[in-house]
């Protein structure tokens, strides 16, 4: 395994709805955080590489700080002290238009007292607009100020100048959950996402596989907003499991945050390797879990379906073995896919996650020489010859896998456009019984050869 690369840390505070997350996504590069004009849109806080200049950190954005004992509130804020406590340097961000308020010199002495070096950065002073709370902000008594537009990019400089004189010798901190490169050969992370409908148990499975209360989680459905990536290392292998908001039928959905937590969601669907899909015991295979599993299948990620609740059903036998027909039955183009009962409440189950994502992805990723395909196709042929269309057979020819992640095959064949769908899953069908691929998503493109001696 390479070694971990050394960064600082930089948090990013502050009280709701002064930018913090349009500041992590323009030190990212990338509109990675989920950004509204309402307040408490950040909930868990989110990691990611960041670069000013020639300055790299690994960027933890925050929940805005607020006051409240209990609720959300609450958890929130254990989220954003959390992030302040592993963090080597802070970021204090106000709002230059506001001025600074109450829970800004209550934030401030806070920092102060954790003894952090930290940056008072006084968001949206485009042009002259944030005078007055750069003029305030001196009572902060955190340093000088650095007038910034987050949305602009107004004051970048100033903060590269600020940071560089912050950053000393960096200590060994593992970055980036969101980047697409990091790491390479064996130390790539497998990436996992956990998704399902609202409240239906995602964030807390990941808080009880990583052994830490890591993600908010509560009685309110739709705490998860923004898709959190969260590192834990399994058996020796590293691991990144994306937490990911909820999803409800799209004609449910009418509120612009939960579209951008929607679309957040797809995306970190698209980009995992495996997805687990949570599915409540009580209410199984509804339209929108089949429709989740539909888009996973589609985006060709292998699939493990979790029953929920498995602790409230009675005749578990019976049921496990009832919910595996209804699952093959609905979705057979991912056959044999893992089927687990867990429980939040008892642990049951668990244990048995991670070696069926092991062995999925083993599966997801493996090659077959040709010369076995052609071998078995000649077998499928004799066993079960192609239909005749208007008196003419359809001739298979050859076959041979283009790419694994998923499986992806390529057969050559006469009159690839009147092979019928049937045969096709004939085919597939026999992949995955043949070459042993349970649960996987298997790709078969049938083309047509080019007849030299037709003219185009």
């Amino acid at each position: 395994m390479s070694s971990v690369k050394s960064v600082p840390s930089l948090a990013i505070v502050g009280r709701p709805n002064v930018g913090k997350s349009t500041l992590f996504n323009r030190l990212a590069g990338k509109p990675l955080a989920i950004v509204d004009d309402r307040p408490g849109v950040t909930r868990d806080r989110k990691e990611a590489r960041g670069t000013i200049g020639d300055l790299e950190f690994r960027l933890i954005d925050t929940a805005g700080y607020e006051d409240e004992k209990t609720g959300i509130e609450a958890r929130m804020r254990a989220q954003t002290e959390a992030a302040l406590s592993e963090a080597d340097i802070c970021i204090f961000l106000i709002d230059g238009r506001e001025g600074v308020t109450a829970l800004d010199q209550r934030f401030a002495e806070i920092l102060r007292k954790a003894g952090k070096p930290v940056i008072l950065g006084v968001n949206k002073c485009e042009g002259s607009k944030g005078d007055d709370g750069v003029s305030e902000s001196w009572t902060l008594a955190l340093g000088d100020p650095v007038p910034i537009s987050a949305a602009h990019g107004d004051g970048v400089s100033d903060l590269y100048q600020r940071l560089s004189e912050l950053v000393g010798t960096p200590t060994d901190i593992d970055i980036d959950p969101d980047s697409e490169d990091e790491g390479d050969g064996d130390d790539i992370p497998l990436r996992i996402a956990v998704a399902g409908r609202p409240n239906v148990g995602k964030s807390t499975l990941i808080n009880a596989l990583i052994g830490e209360e890591r993600l908010i989680t509560g009685p309110e459905a739709g705490l998860t907003r923004d898709a959190i990536a969260v590192s834990w290392e399994w058996d020796g292998q590293r691991v990144r499991l994306h937490d990911t908001a909820g999803l409800r039928k799209r004609g449910k959905v009418d509120d612009r945050l939960e579209r951008m937590s929607a679309a957040d969601t797809l995306r970190a669907i698209k980009f995992a390797e495996i997805v687990l899909v949570l599915v409540d015991a009580e209410r199984p295979f509804e339209k929108q879990d089949l429709t989740i599993a539909d888009r996973v299948v589609a985006e060709g990620r292998g699939l493990v379906v979790l029953i929920t609740k498995w602790d409230l059903v009675q005749d578990k036998q019976a049921k496990l073995a009832e919910l595996r027909e209804e699952f093959e039955r609905l979705l057979p183009q991912v056959k044999g896919a893992p089927l687990i009962p867990i429980s939040g409440l008892t642990g049951r189950g668990l244990d048995k996650i991670m070696p069926a994502v092991a062995a999925l992805h083993e599966n997801w990723s493996v090659k077959v020489k040709t010369r076995d395909l052609n071998d078995w196709l000649s077998e499928m042929i004799q066993r079960h010859p192609p239909p005749a269309v208007d008196g003419r057979r359809v001739k298979p020819r050859y076959i041979a896998q283009t790419k694994a992640r998923p499986p992806t095959f390529v057969m050559m064949t006469s009159r690839a456009g009147q092979l019928p769908e049937s045969y096709k899953r004939y085919l597939v069908n026999g992949l995955r019984e043949a070459f042993e691929l349970p649960g996987v998503p298997i790709r078969l493109i049938v083309k047509s050869q080019k007849n030299p001696y037709v003219k185009e």
